[in-house]
């Protein structure tokens, strides 16, 4: 451990002269010191040292790396009976596993699709260990409620409403395209990142799969939502229902070809129209966001093992980016 000496780096293309006190190795992470880097999940610093040899590594936030102390003092109104809970005190209070998920705006894709993963992955989530979820919404009470009611999810998810999106953005969660430019409206901004504008850039590809379909993808959390909102009368009506709900058929197995891949092309497009029509559209007025920032700020997760020490952390890239439920529980 101790400063290390490097003669370059570079970052996502980007080339600029190292500084010997910018790095701090510490055992098997290099922190980054004194630099603004436009961060991501996935972004590979490549490092060169003295003697030419060039090694890469990971780039993640410390806010992903120490989730407890990000959130010290982020204190937020839990749904259920408005107690006041300090959301970095709790990661640090567990004494299992802790999952937190920092939502986005209770009528935003990604909000949507992290109450439907959870619901779907109910069972394997307790199965893992995970004793307590929780799961901030960029809201007021009200819309946090009524999104609940409207994916049922699971009593069990304690619910925290936070109208101003304080949460995530201690988390590190992305604040959206171009953020600080007050010149142009947020409603624009959502705009352009719907059409895949970015920093960050991960919109089209979250998008695009949705409708191409990905043969060694999983679906069934897909279908476990669709049945749900079939049921709740959302159009498109994809899956055959029995009398008693339980799905009977599902008309993408008769695709030809692809009736057989992991995640069939279009299908998970059909649940965000599902989504788009009668979940965030129909009930806009209850669901809005009621501070602008929110708009286009996105989401995250992390999970936490005894003392808030990380296992787990994930920050969206974009609209409809969020992680792979089977990825984070196999992390565990």
């Amino acid at each position: 451990a101790g400063t290390q000496n490097y003669s370059a780096v570079h970052l996502k293309g980007i080339h600029a002269a190292a500084h010997p006190r910018i790095f701090h190795n510490h055992g098997s992470t290099i922190q980054l010191r004194g630099a603004n880097w436009n961060q991501r999940r996935s972004s590979t610093l490549v490092w060169k040292g003295r003697g030419g040899m060039v090694c890469n590594a990971k780039i993640v936030q410390d806010s992903q790396l120490k989730p407890a102390s990000a959130l010290a003092g982020i204190t937020l109104s839990r749904v259920s009976d408005a107690q006041q809970v300090d959301l970095g005190g709790a990661l640090a209070a567990s004494t299992g596993k802790t999952m937190l998920v920092l939502g986005t705006h209770a009528a935003d894709f990604n909000m949507v699709e992290y109450m439907q993963l959870v619901r779907a992955f109910w069972p394997q989530i307790q199965e893992k260990g995970i004793q307590r979820v929780m799961m901030v919404v960029n809201g007021e009470k009200s819309s946090c409620i009524k999104l609940k009611d409207l994916v049922d999810l699971p009593d069990a998810v304690e619910l925290f409403a936070d109208p101003t999106g304080e949460a995530g953005r201690s988390f590190g969660v992305s604040r959206g395209w171009r953020p600080d430019d007050t010149t142009l409206s947020p409603r624009l901004k959502l705009t352009a990142m719907g059409l895949g504008l970015g920093p960050p850039w991960g919109t089209l590809p979250a998008v695009l799969t949705g409708y191409f379909g990905n043969p060694g993808g999983r679906r069934n959390w897909i279908e476990t939502a669709l049945q749900q909102g079939q049921l709740a009368g959302r159009w498109p009506y994809p899956l055959e229902l029995a009398e008693d709900g339980s799905i009977l058929s599902n008309k993408f197995r008769l695709l030809p070809l692809v009736g057989g891949w992991g995640r069939r092309p279009f299908e998970l497009a059909t649940l965000r129209l599902q989504n788009l029509l009668n979940v965030q559209l129909k009930h806009w007025d209850a669901l809005a966001p009621v501070d602008d920032r929110c708009l286009t700020q996105l989401g995250g997760c992390t999970v936490v093992g005894p003392g808030g020490e990380p296992i787990y952390s994930w920050l969206d890239q974009g609209l409809c980016d969020v992680p792979d439920m089977h990825t984070l529980l196999e992390k565990l």
